[in-house]
């Protein structure tokens, strides 16, 4: 039997809900993982009240989308998203359903193997933000030599969207609160404040403009100054998908959408290489033990993480 962290009413975290599962022998083209670290993502927390899709039928939900463990068993005849694999190999899996469990069967494609050089806890919380920053760094088109603005830039995303600009020879600013300069700037980004007279500050340090932007934060100061900022609306790309966004033409990352969907799944083998080649990486804010969940789900819903939140089982 394992464990496993189920939704059984749209009432919010509180309503999760701790119980033993059987896990049935994966079939052809399913593999079965002994989850090691579970990433948490505010998504996970925002679906536990239903939201648009507060559809009774589903329930019970289960909660979790990316994990790392190791291979418990595999389906006949079933190769992973990166190749042949075998029972006790270590693996990387996202997107998937369930990741809040001790034992978990996915869809193989959805698999990949885990280099040696990757750690279980960045491997946990690596994808999802990865293959996000990799579409908004695509969706705001900038390239080298151009300035880009980073809202957000200390966050999971946001961290991640600095590390690939700067490999591709973009030069970065990035908002920030003061605590969390340091992070950014040894990320490779030129910190700045936000609050009140952000525009200005980013003026002062690109007297030539400002190419691009990237709303990493989700928020109305994110969205409002990056328009300010940036000639062309198109250049700016947020991970909000709200009416205001929708209004201004700026491009959106949405998990659900499906032109989100198809950039999402080729880039999740490039950005495992990348954390492999040493060329990514994350910050953890803290890991909570499995038994503890909710509180994993309460402390990202907070807002102000601090990097990126897992769960160790």
């Amino acid at each position: 039997m394992a464990r496993r962290w189920v939704l059984r009413s749209y009432d919010g975290i509180d309503a999760l809900e701790l119980v033993e599962v059987e896990i049935p022998a994966p079939r052809p083209g399913e593999v079965t993982i002994r989850v090691r670290a579970a990433g948490v993502n505010p998504s996970d927390y925002k679906g536990l009240t239903g939201g648009w899709n507060a559809d009774p039928s589903l329930l019970p939900l289960g909660v979790g989308q990316e994990i790392a463990g190791v291979v418990a068993a595999v389906g006949p005849d079933t190769p992973i998203a990166s190749g042949s694999v075998a029972v006790g190999d270590r693996v990387v899996a996202f997107k998937i359903e369930d990741g809040f469990s001790t034992e978990v069967t996915v869809a193989a494609k959805d698999v990949f193997a885990l280099p040696e050089s990757v750690g279980d806890d960045l491997a946990a919380g690596l994808l999802h933000v990865g293959v996000v920053g990799a579409e908004l760094l695509a969706l705001s088109g900038a390239r080298a030599g151009e300035t880009l603005l980073v809202h957000g830039a200390s966050g999971s995303v946001g961290v991640v969207v600095v590390q690939l600009a700067r490999r591709a020879g973009i030069r970065v600013i990035g908002t920030a609160s003061e605590q969390n300069h340091a992070r950014i700037a040894a990320f490779g980004a030129e910190p700045v404040g936000y609050g009140d007279g952000l525009a200005d500050r980013v003026r002062a340090l690109a007297p030539d403009g400002v190419d691009a932007a990237i709303d990493a934060a989700g928020t109305g100061e994110a969205l409002a100054v990056s328009l300010e900022l940036v000639a062309e609306p198109t250049r700016v790309a947020t991970l909000n998908p709200g009416p205001q966004a929708r209004s201004a033409g700026v491009g959106i990352s949405a998990g659900a959408a499906p032109a989100s969907i198809a950039f999402r799944e080729p880039e999740r083998a490039r950005i495992l290489a990348l954390a492999a080649a040493g060329e990514l990486g994350l910050p953890l804010a803290r890991t909570f033990p499995f038994d503890r969940a909710p509180d994993a789900l309460r402390w990202v819903a907070t807002g102000h993480p601090g990097g990126k939140v897992l769960l160790t089982v």
